[in-house]
């Protein structure tokens, strides 16, 4: 058994696909075929069921392709001790993170981050939660940036800001007129929401009890994936939506002008950081917390008295 195999081996329990495990492994199919043929040889047992598409582990290859996991990283913790023992941040750092924080949260410290520790190499993508937190456990990526709390208990989460939800409106509904706003002031049949599967539709409709509640119909429904997207509909067409408190950072002084702010005490996201418990790559991890601590407001980094609302 060697770790080369147990690389395979768990290349080919994340894409099921004898030829994406061989292309993302930089050999050969029939290279990746062979050594895990030769691993099930030693060890007696079929690991993978070939009859299937995509293929899948067997009992027994779960367990192996788990503990497989476990001395991959434990092999990697080696050169994370000795970059440690000489002071260096180096390394790849593979982050997810929500679209409802990544045009915001990104332009404030990456820059920095980048110019500051030149010896990393950053892998961002954009996922929704559930994604998310399937690529994390699959280890194709090492942190995510995300809502929280997710209940899990398979990742370690480490709040990093605590961001108010302020509601967006147009001049023609009631509630621009007032100052702070109840979520009864919000005309549910006006609001437009993300799309399914947005973490940040589900404290959306938290706040808005639209859970209990059947909004009246309209003849025209848009649910998009982008917070931009739903305020250009609230200016071209009315209504209400709810923005990230960070979103308000490049609004012109019009746009800010509709913005309104709830009532005490005001709804708020706790945004963290999450690892999977055994906090591989911690080096490089740990310095991105540091840069994005150093641009949050430090009103943000308590929640204070308001008001948690949860994903849904």
């Amino acid at each position: 058994m060697t770790f080369v195999q147990l690389e395979y081996l768990v290349a080919l329990d994340t894409y099921r696909h004898f030829a994406t495990a061989a292309e993302n492994c930089f050999v050969t199919q029939p290279t990746l075929s062979m050594q895990i043929q030769k691993l099930e040889d030693e060890l007696g047992v079929k690991l993978f069921d070939r009859s299937k598409q995509p293929v899948v582990p067997t009992e027994i290859g779960e367990a192996v392709i788990r503990q497989a996991r476990i001395l991959l990283r434990e092999a990697l913790k080696t050169r994370e001790i000795v970059d440690e023992h000489r002071g260096i941040v180096a390394g790849e750092i593979r982050v997810g993170i929500i679209p409802t924080l990544a045009p915001y949260l990104l332009p404030l410290f990456l820059a920095n981050f980048i110019q500051k520790y030149p010896h990393v190499k950053v892998k961002i993508k954009e996922l929704t939660t559930e994604n998310l937190l399937a690529k994390l456990n699959k280890d194709l990526i090492d942190v995510g940036i995300v809502a929280t709390p997710l209940h899990d208990e398979r990742v370690f989460e480490e709040p990093l800001f605590y961001e108010e939800f302020v509601a967006y409106v147009s001049e023609d509904e009631a509630a621009y007129q007032k100052e702070f706003l109840l979520s009864e002031d919000i005309d549910l049949s006006r609001l437009w929401l993300l799309e399914e599967g947005h973490c940040f539709r589900g404290q959306i409709l938290n706040i808005c009890e639209l859970r209990k509640q059947n909004p009246a119909n309209r003849n025209f429904e848009y649910e998009s994936g982008s917070i931009e997207t739903l305020k250009r509909m609230v200016e071209s067409y009315g209504g209400v939506t709810i923005l990230p408190e960070l979103s308000l950072t490049d609004l012109s002084e019009t746009q800010l002008q509709q913005v309104r702010q709830f009532h005490s005490p005001k709804p708020i996201r706790e945004v963290s950081l999450v690892t999977l418990r055994h906090h591989l790559r911690r080096g490089p991890i740990e310095a991105m917390k540091s840069e994005i601590l150093a641009v949050i407001p430090e009103k943000m980094k308590q929640p204070h008295q308001r008001k948690l609302v949860e994903l849904g």
